[in-house]
């Protein structure tokens, strides 16, 4: 199992020196009165982050309202 492991990080990291090396130019993005030009590659990246945290704290939000539904507030931890 740990050569499986292995072998998808180094895939991972092959597949985004790829989408690295194809995606060098710059964009500019523009927010309220804020502007920044940076590379396409490296926006991809900051959005494909924001996804991945706010997806999970939304897996969390809707499994603890599920928990809670289902009357499973606090389990009690007696010493």
């Amino acid at each position: 199992m740990r050569y499986v492991y292995g072998s998808l990080i180094v895939l991972v990291v092959v597949v985004l020196v790829i989408f690295m090396a194809q995606n060098l130019e710059s964009v500019t993005v523009s927010f309220l009165t804020i502007s920044v030009t940076l590379p396409l590659f490296v926006l991809a990246l900051i959005v494909y982050a924001l996804g991945m945290t706010t997806g999970g704290a939304l897996v969390g939000l809707v499994r603890s309202w599920y928990r809670r539904s289902k009357g499973d507030k606090h389990i009690e931890v007696k010493p």
